[in-house]
Order: structure tokens, then sequence, then C-alpha cells
């Protein structure tokens, strides 16, 4: 019996990679890709045109997180799958992009077989995980929420960490600064620095990914 066609909808800003996953996949004649889209803000859109069975989403985009756009698609279409595919292996990324409503997290560098294997299991109903990274779930779910900030987010600093820890209890850059005995220009550094790591464009996002760590709860 034939698998049925699964349409596909790709959200990567980077044509070489875009062009090459879709060629890979669709030649393994499972997967139809019925559009692209390359930022968050298209994402949307794009859905509501092409209709796809499943969303592959990459995290950096030009115009902020893909986990914004996962967001999104969790009240504007909700049951539709995604499954995100992305250069980041990072613990807080991780959480983040499942919390946000992903079903699915797969790091690039996987093979055709395997993306696919995720694109059919994700539309299907099920949560699937690349390589090394289930082990890793598992141990960010088990026990408490509230996780070491430098374990959930090993891109920052110790000190980018508290400064996270501080805007996702709702404190402005002054507060900060007089928490930490830091100069107000050094928390900006710091916060410029913290959004680049997350790849978040506003403090919103910031503060979203932050809480959705399980920081800032006890505010």
């Amino acid at each position: 019996m034939e698998r049925p066609v699964l349409r596909t909808l790709i959200v990567e800003d980077h044509p070489l990679f875009r062009n090459g996953l879709k060629s890979a996949l669709e030649s393994l004649g499972e997967v139809l890709v019925v559009g692209e889209a390359e930022t968050v803000a298209e994402v949307p859109d794009a859905v509501g045109r092409h209709r796809p069975d499943v969303v592959v989403m990459d995290l950096s985009l030009p115009d902020g997180s893909g986990i914004e756009a996962i967001r999104r698609l969790a009240e504007l279409h909700p049951g539709l799958p995604v499954l995100t595919l992305t250069m980041s292996d990072d613990d807080g990324d991780l959480l983040a992009a499942l919390q946000a409503g992903a079903r699915g997290y797969v790091v690039k560098g996987a093979s055709a077989e395997e993306v696919l294997h995720a694109v059919r299991t994700v539309a299907a109903g099920g949560a699937v995980f690349g390589a090394g990274v289930a082990a890793r779930l598992t141990g960010l779910v088990s026990g408490s929420r509230r996780r070491d900030a430098e374990q959930l987010f090993p891109a920052l600093t110790a000190r980018e960490c508290e400064v996270l820890e501080y805007i996702a209890r709702g404190f402005d850059n002054r507060r900060i600064a007089r928490e930490l005995v830091l100069s107000e220009k050094t928390v900006r550094n710091h916060i410029t620095h913290i959004f680049e790591k997350l790849h978040v464009a506003t403090r919103a996002e910031a503060v979203a990914r932050a809480r959705d760590a399980g920081l800032g709860e006890d505010a």
C-alpha cells in the first residue's frame, strides 16, 4: 500500500540548504514541497495559502526566532504538525521549541531518510527527536521544571545567565544594573549578546524563552 504524499512547507532562509532539502525529500517520493518561507512574518500567510500537512521549521530566521513562528501557528492553526530542523543543539532551544508546540526536533546534518522519517512521524501525530536529542530531553523534563540557566543556555556566560534571569523577572536595565552592581551600558551590552545567542530580536522574545525554561518564576 502506497503511503500518502505529505504536503510540506519548508521555513528556511538559506536558499542552498532549502533547495537541497526540498530535492532530497521529494526524491524519496513521499513528500511534496508545496511552499517555502524565509522569515517569521511570511509563515502564517504561507501556511494559509498552501495548506501543508507538515511544516519543517528552522529556528534562526532573519526577522526573529522560529520559536515565535511555532507559537503563532499553534494559535492560528491548532494541530498543524511542526518539525524543527535546525543547526542548534542548545537545550534551551530544544525545550522552548517543544513548549511552543513543535512535535519534533532534528539537528541539521541528519540524512534525508531521517528527516523523512521525522516528517512522516509528526504528520501521523507522533513525536520524534534526532540522534542524541531524546536522551537530553529526558534529563530536561525529569524532576523540577526550573533548571540551572547555564545548563539550559550553554551558549551564555554566567553573567549573561544572571541578566537573563532578571529579564525574565521583568526588571528594566536600571534595576538589573543596580542588582548586579554594573553600569547600564554594561547591562545593555550583555542583553545584546543574549539576543544574538538566543536568536531573538526583542526583549519580549527573550522573556518568553527564559520563562519557557522556568526562569523568573519566583518573581
